[in-house]
């Protein structure tokens, strides 16, 4: 039983929380609020993605359900896949077949709960930070949590005892298992820089300096990248492969497990846009003041900042469903090959040189400050004219498109015909 004694205690609002009961029941109310908006967030992406690939396409959307916005084709789809009938093969394993949607899903869930999403609430009972979780191991929380999403995806390929879904479930593990390396490299700069695996200290550096965008931009293209393939998103949906492998791993899934995969992919997405919106752009601080970081926090400041990240948040939610009805799919070598022959080196090459960087700065008397993060910047767009000329010329990654003429892109496809011979005859 709750003491409500503890409760009706009045204490000073910038003050935090000391009470153990007031922590237990602002935690629970935060954690209600956060799932709630997640998973409304995640139906209601569905309809966006119809909204906006129709926006592209020069057609209309959803328009028979809720009027003409469709604005209840969410729960028109809902309601369906309640009422389908659940179907299994008859030699899958049932108890992995069962869990292995669930495991695509809760740890997308789980990473919200250390993302910190405003400034802190001033109450009656005390100041109240604006995240589930404030863990001091936040950073090092996120990426074992997130980790753990490829095992539904191998298991739903593999419990279902078919060709289709494990052929699709063993593209995922290569994939995601590639891609995964690469985003934790691209996050250790974000410590070199911050000196802390802390999120609430990560978003206070760059309020103090300059976003992360800006000062470790490469880590931010290579996050961004990796994060795409992570989440299976065009270009790198290579585990459904719907012309391929007949929607891959999750073939023999219906009904409300086969809608948990598409929420999964949504929350995913979601996910991957908080947390580039956290490391990269300051999180919840708005730009150009620094009102909102300083004490006395109030509602108005928590109300902004909190509109601030969901604004972040969205724009590249929104950029992730641009990039979906506006590219094509790789083939598995392209992704392969970036993967490992692009992304890996880039990553590990980058901390070596920003440690480099931070060391010979530390040693000549630059201090964190303007000077530091326009050298921090101008090495940044140095790097990245060097290697979009490299990749884009197709002397890393098989050329399949490109803006050359025709004869160029003959030529680059010829070498690297010549190069697949040479590794062969050499291996």
């Amino acid at each position: 039983m709750i003491p409500v004694h503890a409760l009706l205690q009045v204490v000073d609002r910038q003050a935090p929380i000391t009470g153990y009961t007031t922590y237990i029941v602002f935690s629970i109310i935060k954690l209600i609020i956060v799932f709630t908006i997640y998973m409304l967030s995640a139906a209601l992406l569905t309809l966006a993605e119809r909204k906006i690939s129709a926006w592209i396409q020069g057609r209309h959307g959803p328009n028979r359900v809720g009027g003409r916005g469709g604005w209840l084709q969410p729960a028109a789809d809902g309601v369906k896949n309640f009422m389908k009938e659940e179907t299994e093969p008859g030699n899958a394993s049932h108890p992995l077949f069962s869990i292995a949607p669930a495991l695509s899903f809760v740890p997308a869930m789980l990473v919200w709960c250390v993302i910190p999403f405003g400034s802190p609430l001033p109450t009656p009972w005390g100041r109240v930070d604006l995240v589930v979780a404030d863990l001091p191991v936040g950073f090092l929380f996120i990426l074992a949590i997130a980790s753990l999403g490829v095992y539904g995806i191998v298991l739903a390929g593999w419990a279902s005892n078919n060709k289709y879904s494990f052929l699709g479930g063993l593209r995922s593990s290569a994939q995601m298992v590639s891609y995964e390396v690469a985003l934790g490299m691209s996050t250790i700069p974000i410590i070199l820089l911050a000196g802390n695996v802390t999120m609430s200290e990560i978003i206070r550096q760059q309020a103090h300096s300059m976003w992360n965008v800006l000062n470790l931009t490469t880590a931010f293209v290579v996050f961004f990248v990796a994060a795409l393939a992570e989440n299976n998103r065009v270009p790198f949906d290579l585990p459904e492969a719907e012309s391929e492998l007949i929607a891959g791993y999750h073939t023999e899934y219906s009904a409300m497990k086969f809608s948990l995969f598409f929420i999964a992919e949504y929350a995913n997405m979601v996910t991957a846009g908080a947390l580039m919106a956290t490391l990269f752009l300051g999180g919840w601080d708005i730009p150009f003041t620094g009102w909102d970081n300083a004490a006395p926090f109030t509602v108005l400041k928590t109300i902004l900042t909190l509109g601030c990240f969901l604004t972040k948040t969205g724009f590249f939610v929104f950029v992730f469903i641009w990039i979906r009805w506006t590219l094509p799919r790789f083939r598995y070598d392209q992704l392969m090959s970036l993967g490992w022959r692009v992304m890996l080196p880039v990553a590990l090459g980058y901390i070596a040189l920003l440690a480099t960087t931070l060391l010979v700065l530390q040693a000549i008397g630059i201090n964190p400050g303007p000077v530091h993060s326009f050298i921090l910047l101008m090495e940044n767009i140095c790097i990245l004219l060097v290697l979009f000329v490299m990749v884009d010329e197709g002397r890393i990654v098989s050329p399949a498109y490109g803006r050359a003429q025709q004869a160029r892109i003959v030529r680059l496809r010829a070498r690297s015909a010549r190069r697949a011979v040479t590794e062969g005859a050499g291996k």
